[in-house]
């Protein structure tokens, strides 16, 4: 069996670190980014589906 020594060890650990910081930095990235290109269209599709039924009153376009 091969072994790297304590330095491999070290060396490892500290991409595997890098690694996982980077995977959280980029969810959170998307979280931020992409939460509003889904809820404001949402938005509108709700406000669009209650004029339809009348629950709210028509907005005048000024």
């Amino acid at each position: 069996m091969e072994t790297h020594g304590p330095l491999g060890t070290l060396w490892v650990s500290l991409g595997l670190i890098a690694f996982y910081l980077a995977l959280i930095w980029l969810n959170t990235l998307l979280g931020v980014f992409l939460t509003p290109l889904f809820m404001v269209p949402g938005t509108w599709l709700l406000d669009w589906l209650k004029r339809r039924k009348g629950e709210l009153k028509p907005t005048s376009k000024t």
